[in-house]
């Protein structure tokens, strides 16, 4: 069977919302949501924690995820990448265990309502094209890039330009290009792609197009929605049916 982690970075410091990992949504803590989206998936063989913080490591072995080290204070700080998280837990599993995976499947711990079929479509598609270093999920973006402007030396100056076209920025946005965001919702990537590459995503990133509302929580305002979602996600509700599609194979 193909070796599909799921790693889940869970920091202790959060400036936004403090504790916002363990903080209690709908009767369970927060990061609780996303490891039983990791060990519901039909292809993830592993579910682990990174975290710097021995309350969150506790609340997540509760869980069912594993916490087989602690991250480095370095690792964990508000500069911290996700490149030095997934190096670091990459080449501790390699050194301590010879654990090599083939996928490492990126759940966001501040992510509570996720379709796991989703989180599964994604891995197939990834197992599907060896070529590809990872997979980001994205969504079309509500505002176009091409209506924005940059100030350079007091002027305004067009963030991007459209080969062709004289003044992208004053078309209809019916008329330029498709644009979108990485919304989180499900990305993987391929341990050869952070080890060699240095990279999270590498040369080749497969698309995987997640269009609607995406409940996550960054902001304190935002808890009422995020306890509305998951309540009504528990009742088999949904607030709305994304739209999603695959990269054709």
């Amino acid at each position: 069977m193909t070796a599909v982690l799921a790693l889940i970075p869970a920091r202790g410091g959060s400036k936004s919302v403090p504790r916002k990992n363990v903080l209690p949504v709908d009767g369970k803590p927060l990061i609780s949501y996303s490891i039983e989206h990791a060990i519901s998936s039909r292809y993830v063989t592993r579910t682990i924690v990174s975290t710097d913080d021995e309350e969150i490591a506790s609340v997540a072995r509760a869980a069912g995820a594993e916490v087989p080290f602690m991250r480095p204070e370095q690792y964990a700080t508000d500069t911290a990448t996700d490149l030095d998280v997934f190096r670091h837990a990459l080449e501790a599993l390699a050194q301590a265990e010879d654990y090599r995976p083939e996928l490492v499947v990126h759940l966001r711990p501040t992510g509570p309502v996720r379709d796991v079929a989703r989180i599964d479509a994604a891995i197939e598609l990834m197992l599907a094209h060896p070529e590809a270093d990872a997979l980001r999920s994205v969504g079309l973006a509500e505002q176009t890039p091409y209506k924005m402007w940059r100030i350079e030396d007091g002027l305004l100056s067009p963030l991007l330009r459209v080969e062709g076209v004289r003044e992208a920025h004053s078309m209809p946005r019916q008329e330029l290009p498709s644009a979108y965001w990485q919304n989180g919702y499900v990305d993987i990537v391929r341990p050869r792609t952070v080890l060699d590459q240095n990279s999270m995503v590498g040369q080749v990133v497969l698309p995987f197009v997640v269009n609607g509302p995406i409940v996550e929580l960054d902001y304190p305002d935002q808890i009422p929605a995020l306890e509305q979602a998951v309540a009504a996600a528990k009742r088999g509700m949904k607030m709305e049916d994304p739209e999603w599609t695959r990269h054709p194979a």
